[in-house]
C-alpha cells in the first residue's frame, strides 16, 4: 500500500470483496503495522491479535499469518482464505517515530537546554 494510503487506527478493510492481490497487499500492511489488529474470520469469529509473521503461498488457502493473541501471547496461524475482515484497531506503537523525527527532537531539547538523550520515548 502506498504511503498515503497506509493503515491508521480505526481502518477498517473488507477482504471478502478484494481481489487476491489486494488482499495480500492488506494483510501485509497489517503485518507491517506495529499495532494490534482484529480479524474477522470465515466462521464469524474475531480475534485481537498482532501480527508478527506471513508466509506467502501460491494460493489464499496456503498462504499464511502467524499471530499473537492480545493480551495472551498465545501463538496461531491462520489461513489468509479464512479472514473476512481486517481491522487496525490497536494503537501503532511507531506512528511517527522516524528517525528523523527522533532527531528532529533531540536537536530541540539541546538547543532549549534540556537534557537531550539517545533513551526512547515511553510508549504512553
Amino acid at each position: 500500500m502506498a504511503a498515503e494510503s497506509e493503515p491508521r487506527q480505526g481502518t477498517v478493510i473488507d477482504l471478502s470483496a478484494l481481489p487476491a492481490a489486494r488482499l495480500r497487499e492488506a494483510l501485509n500492511a497489517a503485518f507491517d503495522y506495529r499495532g494490534d489488529v482484529t480479524l474477522h474470520l470465515a466462521d464469524g469469529s474475531a480475534i485481537e491479535c498482532y501480527v508478527f509473521d506471513r508466509r506467502e503461498g501460491d494460493s489464499l488457502e496456503s498462504s499464511l499469518v502467524r499471530i499473537m493473541l492480545a493480551g495472551g501471547g498465545e501463538k496461531r496461524t491462520i489461513p489468509y482464505a479464512q479472514i473476512r475482515r481486517l481491522e487496525f484497531s490497536g494503537k501503532d506503537a511507531a506512528a511517527g517515530k522516524t528517525w528523523e523525527n527522533w532527531v528532529r527532537r533531540y536537536v530541540e531539547k539541546h538547543i532549549a537546554g534540556e537534557r537531550a538523550s539517545i533513551e526512547s520515548e515511553s510508549l504512553d
